[in-house]
């Protein structure tokens, strides 16, 4: 029972269906279900919602969970719903993607949570006077905005939060506590951002000045910008930095995980997501609906295609054109090669026998050969 409402914020079922944005996702009640139907307060799994939730099973392998769940409304698929062989405990909610519906469910029940948060300015925020707020913006304790932020409708900034001059914030986003936007950062609508995230930090820009030194660096200023597209989400502690000249781009509908790198000039494809820990170096163009997974290390200037996925800890040194998932570290290959070459190495100890067996054969065949040939002298 991770979400519950109080008892005078409970839904009914009926209700907080249609409450769902369903463009394109077929989900309905089953023929026979009879208003009134269960008024819901929470959200939980299977094992853990109580008889005012409501629960869903995407993963058929875990059905059996079906005749334990205490749930008052389950959300199946039809053939899930079809292959049952009795009457359900629970209503019933066929859905073609119920994953994709407790998604969106679980969004519904954290607006609320989110209105029932303390709204307006808080006295101890210091905020510019040619700063400009949209209507219903939240600005929270020892936050500071700079001058000629732009801020849009609806956007919630949590504690300790820091906008450089010249930023903008669209509508609808929310900032966690401790995020950190230096000057002249872009950002769209329904933007998410999670403590300790920097955006627009300098990039890594050096310059060799023998001048100083052997071996001493120039600092190269970092003057682009950062821009982020619409619906994009950025986990804690993960750094985004600036333009050297050209901007850093994350497209609309990127995620980010935790502790990511993100170098300066990297442009990143609509929908593009990455797991934790993962490292871009700057001037990298990533394409739209690639994933990467966790560590891996994408070099600079590098170019990867749309719809390309590399498995954790890969090393990529080189541009990837082609879709698919590309796996390992040096170097890297297309998946399917890379299992096989793996194959091979685990095998490597029993070749090298084999192949130290055939030479002592060779060998003692040509001495047998050479003494043959001797005694026929």
């Amino acid at each position: 029972m991770p979400v519950l409402l109080n008892v005078d914020q409970a839904v009914q079922l009926s209700e907080l269906i249609d409450a769902i944005n369903k463009t394109g996702l077929d989900c309905k009640l089953p023929e026979g279900i009879k208003e009134p139907t269960p008024r819901i307060r929470g959200l939980g799994s299977l094992l853990s919602a109580g008889p005012e939730e409501i629960s869903f099973l995407s993963n058929p392998k875990m059905q059996d969970l079906l005749e334990q769940t205490s749930a008052a409304v389950v959300i199946l698929t039809p053939q899930v719903y079809e292959g049952l062989s009795a009457t359900p405990s629970f209503v019933p909610v066929l859905c073609s993607q119920p994953y994709l519906m407790y998604a969106l469910l679980a969004q519904r029940f954290d607006q609320v949570r989110m209105a029932d948060l303390p709204a307006g300015i808080h006295p101890s925020a210091v905020i510019d006077p040619s700063a400009q707020l949209g209507e219903g913006v939240s600005v929270g304790p020892f936050c500071v905005v700079e001058a000629g932020v732009r801020i849009g409708r609806g956007t919630r900034l949590g504690a300790h939060c820091v906008i450089g001059a010249g930023s903008t914030l669209g509508q609808d986003g929310l900032l966690h506590a401790r995020v950190t936007l230096y000057h002249q950062v872009h950002i769209g609508d329904r933007v998410i951002l999670h403590s300790g995230v920097v955006l627009g930090a300098d990039g890594f820009g050096f310059a060799p000045d023998p001048v100083k030194g052997k071996g001493a660096w120039a600092k190269i200023a970092q003057i682009g910008h950062v821009r982020i597209g619409d619906d994009v989400e950025i986990g804690a502690n993960t750094t985004v930095d600036r333009g050297a000249l050209d901007d850093t781009v994350l497209s609309n509908g990127v995620k980010l995980d935790n502790q990511i790198m993100i170098g300066h000039n990297v442009q990143v494809g609509e929908h593009t997501a990455m797991a934790a820990c993962v490292g871009v170096a700057g001037s990298t163009q990533i394409g739209a609906r690639c994933t990467i997974a966790g560590a891996a290390m994408l070099s600079g200037h590098l170019v990867l295609g749309d719809d390309v996925h590399v498995s954790g800890g890969t090393a990529v040194t080189s541009n990837i054109s082609q879709p698919g998932r590309y796996t390992g570290v040096y170097p890297f290959a297309g998946h399917q090669d890379w299992q096989k070459n793996a194959a091979v190495l685990g095998q490597l100890s029993g070749l090298r026998r084999r192949l130290r067996s055939l030479e002592r054969q060779q060998a003692d065949g040509a001495n047998e050969s050479s003494e043959h040939i001797n005694k026929q002298k």
